[in-house]
């Protein structure tokens, strides 16, 4: 689903779906950076382990 139809959708829940997704990633994000540890992300087909240090990297561009 993309993100035009996600804010045609009738169920409110599935509208706000996807700030509620982002909001986790960020928390996950925030979450690795603090503990030093790595998280594990889907870029297109790929499984991509991005370490913390990756992290605070892109963190500060």
């Amino acid at each position: 689903m993309t993100r035009h139809e996600l804010g045609k959708a009738k169920d409110k829940d599935l509208v706000t779906s996807m700030a509620a997704m982002k909001r986790a990633a960020a928390m996950a994000r925030k979450a690795a950076v603090q503990t030093d540890t790595a998280i594990v992300v889907v870029h297109g087909e790929k499984i991509v382990r991005v370490t913390a240090d990756d992290l605070r990297k892109k963190a500060g561009s």
